[in-house]
């Protein structure tokens, strides 16, 4: 990943939720390579990969705090500790995938569903209305969805409910784009391809090194372009 003596980057300080493991780690490590001050969250009280890196970056470059979205509750416990600091970086991270590749909608168990639209879904809007307060007025607001989210360019079918969960949460961040639309923040979803971490599988196409720290520069580049932008990881943009 990045050389922070070669890249600066524009958000300073950056919140990222959903960070022990996989993309969202990732995420935590390029930023605090690049020289940003990162908040990573981390669901329960177990060590995670987020712990291993934190304990080894430079000072207080990285802080661990804890939060389960599913728990409204939670996020409100979250959002006062957090009261009075600003993050020029709100990236929420967080989703499951409980459902193999080739199920059909159809035949997935009903829990299973209602726990993937709560986590993707339902929990990631709630997690952006409950901390965008905590975000600079010229800042970024992104959420990591998926060019799987696209309905104009499902043409292969396979992942139907996280493809679901995935275009119902643009539905709602085009919405919030829609009540925000004096705000002065850039809203973005991002598509990071489909990468090899314990949730994509063995089978993804991309390295977790050949996905993040292109879409990070895609994020650092949309900073004070005010509105919502649906993008994959190199910055182009993504039918809806």
């Amino acid at each position: 990943m990045t050389d922070p003596t070669q890249t600066n980057t524009g958000h300073e300080s950056v919140l990222v939720i959903g960070a022990s493991r996989g993309l969202g780690e990732a995420v935590v490590e390029e930023y605090a390579r690049r020289g940003a001050r990162v908040v990573g969250t981390v669901r329960g009280d177990r060590p995670t990969p987020l712990h291993g890196f934190a304990a080894g970056a430079d000072g207080d470059r990285v802080e661990i705090e804890h939060v389960d979205i599913d728990d409204p509750a939670q996020l409100d416990r979250l959002a006062d500790r957090l009261s009075g600091r600003r993050f020029d970086l709100l990236f929420v991270v967080a989703g499951i995938s409980l459902a193999p590749r080739e199920q059909i909608a159809a035949d997935i168990p009903t829990r299973d569903f209602e726990r993937m639209m709560l986590t993707n879904v339902l929990s990631v809007i709630r997690t952006v209305e409950r901390l965008q307060q905590l975000v600079a007025p010229d800042g970024t607001i992104a959420v990591m969805s998926s060019g799987q989210g696209s309905i104009a360019d499902n043409r292969s079918a396979g992942f139907e409910v996280y493809r679901a969960t995935k275009s119902a949460l643009n539905q709602l961040m085009r919405s919030y784009s829609v009540r925000h639309a004096d705000d002065r923040r850039a809203l973005l979803l991002m598509a990071p391809g489909w990468v090899k971490t314990e949730m994509g599988g063995p089978g993804a196409r991309l390295e977790v090194d050949e996905s993040i720290p292109p879409l990070v520069d895609t994020v650092e580049a949309q900073r004070g372009t005010p509105g919502l932008r649906y993008l994959d990881r190199h910055g182009k943009t993504i039918p809806w």
